[in-house]
């Protein structure tokens, strides 16, 4: 299992809940998962949103593999110029 840190604004899609915990063994997996238990993330998810492992934000990779103890915050896609 993967925990994945949502951030303050996504916590009213989970009950509160901070922290996540999903089977997945790469980010398109983490993203599925997390829309998975939580269907009213879906939209957000599919609308953009970042995904930081281990320290690297993700730009374009759902095929980047994460770890058990990866350590994984889903974070909101910063847009603008």
């Amino acid at each position: 299992m993967v925990e994945v840190n949502l951030w303050s604004g996504l916590r009213r899609f989970t009950d509160g809940v901070v922290t996540v915990e999903v089977e997945a063994k790469n980010v398109g997996e983490v993203l599925e998962g997390l829309a998975r238990l939580y269907p009213e993330l879906e939209d957000i998810i599919e609308a953009g949103v970042s995904v930081a492992v281990d320290g690297k934000v993700i730009a374009s990779g759902l095929t980047e593999r994460v770890k058990p103890d990866s350590e994984v915050f889903l974070i909101q896609q910063l847009k603008g110029g």
